[in-house]
């Protein structure tokens, strides 16, 4: 009972401790829906496919979202007709896409999302269905039926790029969906190798009867998927894209439970050393120890359900906003939809629960050590700030920072960011059990120009604070986490992206870069008109298990005269002419089970094998991929591949029509723009990170300020008896505030620092090339900014409403 109503009297003091719960809660409730969620739909492409048959053959590397390897031309000739003839089958359509765009208004036009770049033979229109809306479909080789909304009509001309260049085709027809539409025989030409079988059925068949027929003609090379399990069919982009989701939200879910712990026990912390003499009067009229430690944990029940509870239910409801967020941002599928389930939100609220009554552990014991003649202490000094066991627990977590930190600079880049963020959490949480330590000696530094030019106002400030350590240490942590997690996540991002640029930049050796403008990558007739050094990709299926591989077609000489760091462990690049021949990298090697001078047995993308003889093995890293052939193979085993960059080596820019979609950029710019789109994700996800680290810093502050400005009332009257002016009264609170953010940057600050020079120090050695240390101060000093002033606004808003108060 004595718990319930001091919940009920201190509802304000815990009401950050509800909202931090609320929040942490509400974060893990969405994360954890969206994480289990499926949440893709069956592409629009295959809406009309009863059953479809997926190829299965060869498996990607851990990390790599690449597709399947393609049928053998034979078996995919051999499965069309075999599905063809199930009985309830109406057509078997292999489903051959390629790269294809229209030219319109002198510039390429579509949507690569969309589907808007991509040609097909017209029997896959069936699949969708989509539907002629005027004309007839293709029936010669440079006929094209093409989606109405792009303008041209039947009989119209319009210029296509494709691989291989811009075509003129007339259009036949148009139809009520996205993508080109040329010949059966025509798409075979352009398409590597066919990956998908649709099935189309009969009136009034079984499709399960048919799917199960399917399943015994696939034989183990392809699997049957009918129903929502057509999902699977969604490009391997849209897999990337989701694990990329689950690494935000994991680090989303990480960070709220560590700050929400965080919070709660820095608050419940606090409570106990401001209620010191309520325990002490507790203790003199018979309460036990235990009794005091069971009622505070009963107030951080009754707290911790109630957060827990309605952060459940607020998660539940801003999941599939959450979700739309990541989704516009590229975090997510387009039209990710949230599964709910019940269980979750009870396994959330659970674990908020459990966090609560973690946090408040510390707190009850130290409550229950609490004694009698506690009660009669009028003083508010903290003569012992910090116990002994808060002491060595505070050494151990900044020596654990410290040698994560130094692990972090000899590690692997796998295991760096990890690393750093360890050494972060462990100096971050020692500085801030150390805290009162380190608050006497820095405070009086920073009060001594106050001394000089503020006179009884400035030593007033200086002795508060130093009187109140605890205080003083309890409102600077929050501050310390969160500027320490800001620098460490905005330093740790644009490091690590200056690096990676800085690394590629000095690899080449150019004139200056043509790349793609408004398409996905370089025609041949784009390519071959720039005097340099294309790159052609491919994917390849190499290895006992037809991993897929990245690989790329080179002009040897050319390439190994731009790339001047290609390392060669064994064998020569210059061997690397003949059509069977190839370089891999070290780790290629050891995928293929293979050895220099040995052969190597590849499946190509228009799902042909062959041998390829090892010419050449490359130290990792020094080439961009895995696998170097001849570009003439990479061509004739893959129509549809577009050259990603041209290294222009003559001195003439390339000045090619806008209509081929390219522009000549610098070898810097080109080697950010190789990642932009991955730095922008890590940007918007360094973002996110940095505004719940805000947000929660403002419930820490704010209720930590409250409840200490509470308390202050009877001093501020006592001021103001003593002859103190309001103003007065409020400038000694401003400036208390703020050397108290001012403490918690400084020693944020410094708990980041050295996680950022380890990360420094990593990639410097794993890359080879000298790395600077980049801050973006914007960000961190709005994070400064906006926690300077909600500091503010806690404590000078409730010590203005105490001085409007009559004094007598």
């Amino acid at each position: 009972m004595i718990a319930l109503a001091t919940v009920r009297e201190r509802r304000t003091a815990l009401a950050g401790s509800f909202l931090a719960l609320c929040l942490g809660v509400a974060i893990l409730t969405m994360s954890a829906l969206i994480l289990l969620s499926d949440g893709t739909r069956v592409p629009a492409r295959y809406a009309g496919t009863p059953v479809v048959v997926k190829s299965t053959e060869g498996r990607g590397q851990p990390g790599q979202f690449l597709d399947a390897a393609p049928w053998s031309p034979a078996r995919t000739a051999e499965l069309t007709r075999r599905l063809a003839a199930v009985p309830g089958v109406r057509a078997a359509v292999p489903d051959r896409s390629f790269y294809a765009q229209a030219v319109l208004d002198g510039t390429p036009a579509g949507d690569q999302e969309k589907g808007e770049r991509q040609g097909h033979g017209w029997s896959s229109a069936a699949l969708a269905p989509y539907r002629l809306t005027e004309g007839r479909p293709p029936r010669h080789a440079h006929e094209v039926a093409l989606d109405r909304t792009l303008g041209p009509r039947p009989g119209d001309r319009v210029t296509l790029l494709t691989a291989r260049g811009p075509a003129p085709f007339t259009v036949s027809g148009t139809v009520d969906g996205p993508g080109y539409y040329l010949t059966d025989a025509t798409a075979a030409r352009l398409a590597g190798g066919v990956r998908t079988i649709g099935v189309l059925t009969r009136r009034g068949a079984d499709p399960a009867a048919v799917a199960a027929a399917a399943e015994r003609l696939a034989h183990g090379s392809g699997q049957v998927l009918t129903g929502d399990g057509r999902r699977e069919l969604a490009p391997a982009q849209d897999a990337r894209t989701r694990w990329i989701g689950g690494q935000v939200l994991t680090a989303m879910t990480v960070l709220s439970l560590f700050v929400t712990v965080f919070i709660t026990a820095s608050t419940f912390a606090f409570a106990v050393s401001r209620r010191r003499r309520e325990y002490g009067l507790l203790r003199t009229v018979g309460a036990t120890p235990r009794q005091l430690r069971r009622m505070l944990r009963t107030e951080a029940l009754v707290v911790g359900a109630a957060g827990a509870g309605a952060g459940a239910l607020l998660g539940a409801a801003g999941a599939p906003a959450l979700a739309g967020v990541l989704a516009d941002h590229g975090f997510l599928p387009a039209g990710f939809a949230v599964d709910l389930r019940p269980w979750v939100l009870a396994a959330a609220g659970a674990t908020g629960l459990g966090a609560a009554l973690a946090a408040v552990g510390s707190a009850s014991r130290r409550a229950g050590r609490i004694g009698p003649l506690d009660a009669l202490r009028e003083a508010e000094t903290d003569d012992r700030p910090m116990s002994r066991a808060r002491l060595l627990t505070g050494w151990a977590c900044t020596a654990l920072g410290a040698a994560a930190c130094l692990g972090s600079a000899v590690a692997d880049p796998t295991d760096m960011v990890t690393l750093a963020l360890a050494s972060a959490v462990g100096l971050v949480t020692g500085m801030t059990l150390l805290a009162p330590g380190l608050v006497p000696p820095v405070v009086r530094f920073a009060t001594r120009p106050l001394n000089r030019w503020a006179g009884a106002t400035g030593t007033l400030v200086r002795e508060t604070m130093l009187t109140a350590v605890r205080r003083t240490a309890s409102t600077a942590a929050p501050v310390l986490a969160t500027i320490g997690f800001v620098v460490l996540i905005t330093g740790n991002t644009q490091t690590s992206v200056h690096a990676h640029t800085a690394r590629d930049t000095a690899a080449v050796r150019a004139e200056a870069a043509v790349v793609a403008d408004g398409t996905p990558g370089l025609s041949d007739a784009a390519a071959d008109a720039v005097d340099g050094t294309p790159v052609l990709p491919t994917t390849l299926h190499a290895g006992p298990r037809r991993t897929a591989v990245e690989g790329a077609g080179v002009e040897p000489g050319a390439f190994t005269a731009v790339h001047h760091r290609l390392t060669v462990v064994s064998g020569s690049l210059a061997a690397l002419r003949a059509p069977d021949t190839v370089a891999v990298s070290r780790s290629t090697l050891a995928l293929l089970d293979g050895r220099a001078g040995g052969t190597a047995r590849v499946t190509f993308e228009d799902g042909r094998t062959g041998r390829l003889r090892i010419v050449a093995v490359l130290t990792d890293g020094s080439a961009p991929y895995g696998i170097l052939l001849p570009r003439a193979t990479v061509r004739a085993h893959d129509p549809s591949a577009l050259t990603e960059v041209v290294h222009r080596t003559g001195r003439t820019p390339a000045g090619l029509p806008a209509a081929l979609g390219t522009r000549e950029i610098s070898l810097a710019a080109h080697a950010g723009r190789a990642d932009a789109e991955e730095e922008r994700l890590v940007w918007v996800f360094t973002l996110l990170l940095v505004g719940m680290s805000a947000g929660y810093t403002g419930i820490a502050v704010g209720n930590t300020l409250l409840m200490a400005t509470a308390d202050r009332v009877p001093d501020f009257r006592v001021l103001r008896l003593t002859g103190a002016t309001g103003r007065q009264v409020l400038w000694t609170v401003a400036a208390e505030t703020t050397i108290v953010v001012a403490l918690g940057t400084v020693l944020g600050g410094l708990a980041a620092l050295p996680s950022l020079l380890g990360i420094r120090a990593g990639l410097s050695a794993s890359l080879g090339v000298p790395v600077d240390l980049v801050v973006p101060w914007t960000p961190v000093l709005a994070a400064v900014a906006g926690t300077w002033a909600l500091a503010l606004a806690a404590s000078l808003l409730p010590a203005r409403a105490a001085l409007r108060r009559p004094l007598g």
